[in-house]
């Protein structure tokens, strides 16, 4: 059973306009009048008593009658305060949720005869009935039954360690213990910030009321967050899709096309099934990695209807990391922006030399190395022994140490694997041991991208200079004609930023990026890339109008450069 919403209005602005400036505004409006019903009622539940408003009902009815009604405008102000965020990104879960709590504070407000927040509610049940179908963005299944898992435990295990603190401390309770149901009661209406009806010490008082109100806020917060958030779905790149993949690869101009075959990555196609962008969600992005797999004129298919997929589950789209071609196809179906995030430095075989001042340094260094002896071996995954694997798998781990393993859109997540036959390892050894090895994997029919890149840190300094020297002279045997080497991020920023007369805006920028190199690989890169002068071919990513701020931080969490726990409650996993 989903969430999806099978009448969705022919009225509604298409996708490219949705996506653009034109884009209906009504859900922020909605939110807006959301925040402040939310904001109106909770205060009004906590700060002026239902009692009085209620003593006609009194009269007849038991006093937890009133109790109950305060708890539950607190309750509803708490859980639309939930619902405002998920209604601007268009839920249709949370506008069914926000429905009936619209209709229960507007019949408890006229109860209480509060005519502003009686009219705050009306006006809010009128714009969610109104514009009903501007709310279609579909939820992830899965995440209702974590989220009712996670406040049923939640529930049950604030209840009772509210009743054991009553229970514990009953000599701080005027009259002693008060019996079940009478403290069970207490215990509810504390955790939604109503006093009950025990008499407690006052120096008992604040604490047992703190205590059940931060118990009440975790049982609220934690299971409507969960339900709510942005999915993420679990990519599993399927058998059918790897094998339709790798006979586009073939003819793909992206070097960073590869990459696309990693396992935690999904798929959409074009209804052609002659292109293809690979993507993950995260954080409500849905990222897409690279250039679009295939046959460029298929490109716009494959972009609708990644578009349209996101729009369905109001998911913001980017792209990460793709090529000039493909960033331009995407800002013509679009009015996404463009940014340039850095240079991929590639490396012409033909023209590779050792010769010459410019390689002087390299030159020495490799001379160095091997006069160590140091040997090189370079050699296809598909003719290494199971042993050579096995060994390469654990020094790779072995060097990696704690790091966490980084890379989405320019690596492959994986080692020598049997999935990956024609990738090339070069492999440096001193002694019969080995001290470092990379991997490349194949970028169409005559070329190669670096993917790993693992050293020994016991090992020579140039280790790794020797490693790339010897892949570009074996790439002629292997009919390779050009290499692509490490990625330089804001390369163009560290070149003009150093040059003599570079502008005041240029030098601070490159500042801070020298300043951010303690921490990450910035300037080192972009240093190392430079010794093998090769050709630079900048990549962008794009993204619609106003969303960089999330957009950069999803990019972030998908390269593993930002990494968040995973929340765990009481058993209940929420996949972050």
């Amino acid at each position: 059973m989903t969430d999806r919403v099978s009448h969705r209005p022919s009225t509604l602005p298409s996708t490219f306009e949705r996506l653009g400036a034109s884009a209906s505004r009504v859900p922020r409006l909605v939110a807006g009048v959301v925040y402040a019903a939310a904001f109106l009622n909770i205060i009004s539940g906590l700060f002026h008593s239902f009692r009085s408003r209620f003593s006609w009902v009194s009269d007849v009815l038991p006093g937890a009658v009133t109790n109950a009604a305060s708890a539950l405008v607190v309750v509803a102000g708490i859980l639309l305060l939930l619902l405002a965020n998920a209604l601007r990104r268009r839920k249709h879960r949370a506008w069914r949720a926000a429905v009936v709590l619209a209709a229960l504070s507007l019949v408890l407000n006229g109860l209480r005869l509060h005519v502003a927040l009686t009219l705050v509610s009306a006006l809010l049940l009128y714009l969610l009935v109104r514009y009903r179908r501007e709310f279609y963005a579909v939820g992830d299944p899965t995440t209702r039954w974590r989220a009712l898992w996670a406040a049923v435990l939640l529930f049950v295990t604030s209840t009772a360690i509210g009743v054991m603190l009553v229970a514990v401390y009953d000599r701080e309770v005027i009259g002693g213990w008060p019996g079940l149901w009478p403290t069970l009661q207490h215990v509810w209406l504390g955790m939604v910030g109503i006093e009950g009806d025990l008499v407690v010490r006052s120096r008992f008082d604040d604490y047992l009321a703190a205590v059940l109100l931060g118990l009440g806020l975790m049982t609220l917060l934690v299971p409507v967050f969960m339900a709510l958030r942005a999915p993420r779905p679990q990519p599993d790149l399927s058998p059918e899709d790897d094998a339709r993949l790798r006979s586009l690869l073939e003819r793909s101009p992206d070097s960073l096309g590869y990459f696309n075959l990693r396992r935690d990555k999904s798929i959409i196609w074009s209804d052609s099934g002659k292109a293809a962008i690979a993507y993950r969600v995260v954080g409500g992005v849905m990222l897409a990695s690279g250039d679009p797999i295939g046959d460029p004129e298929a490109w716009p298919g494959a972009i609708a209807n990644f578009l349209d997929e996101a729009e369905r589950h109001a998911w913001t789209p980017a792209v990460l990391g793709c090529s000039e071609r493909a960033g331009t196809a995407w800002t013509r179906a679009t009015d996404f922006a463009a940014l340039e995030l850095g240079d991929e430095a590639v490396v012409d075989v033909a023209s590779f030399s050792l010769e010459g001042r410019a390689m002087r340094n390299v030159r020495q260094m490799v001379g160095r190395v091997r006069r160590a002896g140091y040997e090189t071996d370079v050699v296809r995954v598909r003719d290494l022994a199971p042993s050579e694997r096995f060994q390469l798998l654990a020094d790779a781990a072995a060097w990696r140490g704690s790091e966490t393993e980084r890379g989405f859109s320019m690596a492959l997540g994986r080692v020598a694997d049997d999935l990956d036959p024609d990738a090339v390892v070069v492999i440096a050894t001193c002694d019969g041991v080995v001290r470092g090895f990379l991997q490349f994997v194949p970028w169409g029919r005559d070329g190669i991208s670096l993917d790993v890149m693992r050293r020994d840190r016991g090992a020579e300094a140039g280790v790794n200079e020797l490693l790339i020297v010897s892949a570009l002279e074996a790439c002629r045997d292997l009919g390779v004609s050009r290499v692509s080497l490490n990625f330089a991020a804001f390369r163009t920023i560290f070149e003009r930023g150093e040059r003599l007369g570079a502008g005041p805006i240029t030098r601070f920028m490159r500042s801070v990026l020298v300043f951010a190199s303690r921490w990450f690989q910035l300037e080192s890169l972009y240093r190392f890339n430079a010794k093998f002068q090769p050709a630079w071919v900048s990549r962008f990513l794009v993204y619609p109008g106003g969303s960089l701020p999330r957009v950069a931080l999803a990019s972030l969490e998908a390269e593993a450069f930002l990494t968040w726990p995973k929340m765990r409650i009481l058993g209940v996993t929420d996949h972050a």
